[in-house]
């Protein structure tokens, strides 16, 4: 699926904002990780999207496109398994991985480039976002739709496809993985894709899109992200934390990113997105998505 199809579902007057990203690659690991970017030499901050177990760069797109539309330099990742990024072994990726990726990234941006960046995680990409921050030191400021905390049974049973399942996740998921965490079955089996967006022609895509929610995903990759020890939030200091969680969720419920936010140490700040879905298209939510991200990101140009 092309960025175009998802950027249709956007309302009208976001639309014409869509620019295509340019198609840049990494060596990473034995990987070729696909970044798509809006390189904007004059912007006094960038942005990196971290999208989740649904999206992929190119799906996201349509919400980068918005900031570089307004000057911001933009750098949006393929995780390995999703998108254009080419992954030799998909079998062996891990949640682990993805964590150790992004820090590498962020150290190899900043030692390149020392304007201040931002983390945008959408999704499964909120906690991802948070925990990066906290590992590398790097990170002015921290945007997330969604902080959802593997250790909190009720976050592992709203991810889950069956919720019981979900609560039993660390215990159940690390011996199969032991035997069988190679096997790849549909990420849309295992978790609740049908509720990725209020809109259900936009949940079908996303279900159907073969770089995207129809990916194959280990389940030793799901073991892993189930038993990760994300960083302590009441130990957090690293940046700034910003929760722009979309108020008509109805795969992830606000309470429980907003209870994690509650413990954060470091600044926080929390914008619940009127009338939209997990997938944020809808208004007035949007607008204030967008209105938050710019304040966050002048924020950060203001302290340099």
């Amino acid at each position: 699926m092309d960025a175009v199809a998802y950027a249709g579902f956007l309302p009208d007057g976001y639309r014409s904002a869509y620019r295509e990203p340019e198609s840049t690659w990494w060596q990473w690991r034995g990987r070729r990780v696909h970044i798509a970017r809006a390189v904007r030499p004059d912007a006094r901050v960038r942005v990196m999207g971290i999208h989740g177990a649904g999206g992929h760069a190119m799906a996201l797109w349509s919400f980068a496109a918005l900031a570089a539309d307004e000057g911001v330099e933009i750098l949006f990742p393929d995780m390995p398994i999703y998108g254009l990024t080419v992954e030799p072994r998909p079998a062996q990726v891990r949640y682990h991985d993805w964590i150790d990726l992004l820090c590498d990234l962020v150290d190899a941006e900043r030692a390149c480039d020392p304007r201040p960046l931002v983390l945008f995680g959408a999704s499964m990409g909120g906690m991802m976002a948070y925990e990066v921050a906290s590992r590398t030191g790097q990170v002015a400021a921290v945007l997330a739709t969604c902080l959802l905390d593997p250790a909190d049974p009720r976050a592992r049973a709203a991810a889950a496809r069956w919720g019981a399942a979900g609560k039993a996740a660390p215990a159940l998921l690390p011996p199969i993985a032991r035997v069988a965490g190679g096997l790849r079955p549909p990420i849309k089996w295992l978790v609740r894709m049908n509720r990725m967006s209020n809109d259900p022609d936009l949940s079908r895509l996303c279900a159907s899109d073969p770089r995207g929610g129809g990916v194959r995903v280990p389940l030793g990759f799901l073991a892993d992200w189930f038993t990760f020890p994300h960083a302590v939030p009441e130990q957090f200091t690293a940046a700034p934390v910003t929760l722009v969680h979309p108020a008509a969720d109805r795969w992830t419920p606000p309470q429980l990113s907003q209870q994690f936010l509650d413990r954060i140490c470091a600044p926080t700040q929390s914008v619940l997105l009127e009338n939209c879905g997990h997938w944020p298209i809808e208004e007035p939510g949007l607008a204030q998505l967008i209105t938050t991200a710019r304040s966050v990101i002048a924020g950060v140009a203001e302290q340099g």
